[in-house]
């Protein structure tokens, strides 16, 4: 009986007697299973990174601005525009049941920032204390708006981590004053930095009690409510109750502005949860489809070490034959070949996977954290677990058909051939 030893010694010396060709198969697959994990990891990074750039804004965010009511519906002449106002958020919070949190807000691009350093521009936010609640809004110096700030209509201005750096350059902004549209307002918080990249419109936001807002820098225009918002951003009671929500709250709005809730052109709103959903399910498609396209390549892998270990059967009959001959059982036969073909999967595999960590890991290295809604390829343990998967059934598959031809070889038979 032959000991493992013997048996993986004459595995290596037939693998090594045909270096080439045992190059050239093992290299078709260690590049099929690297290009799988590869394009499945950018997938991947895709998916993740815009995740986190919807995070940055918000988790679970529905955003809802004023939009335009058809006089006759379903027409798009006579349009009539409505704005939404602090009141309409309010009536949110207290009849939508299925709206978790709702905040409104006034957003100017026209007011000036100066302090006693430099000047900056930016967008000027009016908010509402909970607005760090509903929107991402991590506070790194002091702290955000409170209820006592926008109930006696303070001058308080919480600055952006970039605004901060603009206006107050090396020196501690907090405390300090700055001039809005030449009116003082003191500075009681710094935001931290939110996003990644170039991106830094978040990061250049100011933010001052609603009430303030509207006092000192209402929204503009004709015919426009005293209490007007630029937006009202609200959350679902339950992440999956998306569409609820928004069906309460558009019948909130047009009972309060005279309009049909049915009538879908009157809103403009973006519904973040649905563009996650929808992000998610065109990425699974992909990852799907490249998995499909991988285990293909590794089925043609698997081809291809078949016929290179028939090939093997018959150039080496005569040495099966004698080994038969000399008493070497079925099983020893077959466990050669067996071995020897699940060990080229196997080592092949193996190899396409460490080349393709690698590359991710050179490749996170090289660009980090910087690109906005693009997360550095990762492997999804996942793709790694179908890439063993398939490489296992596959040398299964591509040892065991020549292994049994092998075994099968009459000895006499087998001698006769030389």
């Amino acid at each position: 009986m032959q000991s493992a030893s013997d048996i993986f010694g004459q595995v290596f010396r037939a693998i090594w007697a045909n270096k080439l060709r045992s190059f050239l198969t093992m290299f078709g697959i260690a590049w099929g299973v690297g290009s799988m994990l590869l394009l499945i990891s950018v997938g991947e990074g895709f998916r993740s990174g815009q995740r986190r750039s919807l995070a940055t804004l918000g988790n679970d965010l529905i955003m809802m601005w004023g939009g335009t009511i058809p006089a006759v519906p379903n027409q798009h002449t006579g349009m009539r525009p409505y704005n939404l106002t602090l009141s309409d958020a309010q009536a949110i919070r207290t009849e939508a049941s299925d709206v978790r949190a709702a905040t409104a807000f006034i957003n100017r691009e026209d007011i000036k920032q100066q302090s006693l350093y430099e000047s900056a521009g930016g967008q000027a936010i009016g908010a509402e204390p909970n607005y760090s609640s509903v929107r991402f809004l991590p506070i790194k110096e002091g702290r955000f708006l409170n209820d006592s700030d926008m109930a006696d209509r303070r001058r308080v201005v919480v600055l952006g981590e970039k605004s901060a750096k603009l206006l107050f350059p090396g020196r501690p902004a907090l405390g300090e004053t700055v001039l809005l549209n030449g009116a003082r307002f003191v500075v009681i918080g710094i935001a931290d930095k939110t996003g990644r990249g170039n991106n830094e419109n978040e990061n250049q936001k100011i933010y001052i009690p609603l009430s303030t807002m509207l006092e000192m820098f209402p929204v503009k225009g004709e015919n426009i409510p005293a209490d007007a918002v630029t937006s009202i951003q609200y959350q679902p009671r339950v992440r999956g109750d998306n569409v609820a929500a928004k069906q309460q709250v558009h019948e909130i709005i047009a009972r309060r502005h005279g309009f049909d809730a049915n009538s879908a052109d009157a809103f403009n709103e973006w519904d973040t949860i649905k563009t996650e959903e929808m992000v998610g399910k065109i990425w699974t498609a992909m990852d799907v489809f490249l998995g499909g396209v991988g285990i293909v390549t590794l089925a043609l892998g698997a081809v291809g070490i078949i016929n290179i270990m028939l090939v093997s059967v018959t150039e080496r009959t005569s040495e099966i034959g004698l080994r038969k001959a000399l008493g070497a059982t079925k099983r020893n036969i077959m466990t050669q070949f067996f071995i020897e073909g699940l060990l080229i999967t196997g080592v092949s595999g193996l190899i396409g996977i460490a080349g393709a960590a690698s590359f991710m890991y050179v490749l996170h290295s090289l660009v980090g954290n910087n690109m906005q809604g693009f997360d550095p390829p990762h492997m999804a343990p996942w793709s790694a677990a179908l890439a063993l998967g398939a490489l296992s059934l596959s040398g299964i598959i591509a040892g065991l058909y020549p292994a049994g031809k092998a075994a099968e070889l009459d000895p006499v038979e087998a001698l006769r051939r030389e």
